[in-house]
């Protein structure tokens, strides 16, 4: 399966796209797995730092009670 952003053509990853970064989180807020997103390992580091950076802004939870 090939990466969903490789097909199109995304290169950045903006922190403040919270509806984007949503998908790629667990219900308990975790980081997803490259296994299940069907990410590539550039993207997935791109995608790992701006989730971080939506957590630090208040953006995104860290964890989920």
């Amino acid at each position: 399966m090939q990466c969903l952003f490789c097909s199109q053509n995304i290169q950045e990853f903006d922190y403040k796209e919270t509806d984007l970064l949503k998908r790629f989180i667990s219900a308990r807020a975790k980081i997803k797995n490259t296994k299940h997103t069907h990410v590539c390992a550039k993207h997935q580091r791109h995608l790992t730092i701006a989730i971080k950076r939506a957590r630090f802004m208040g953006l995104l939870p860290f964890v989920r009670q």
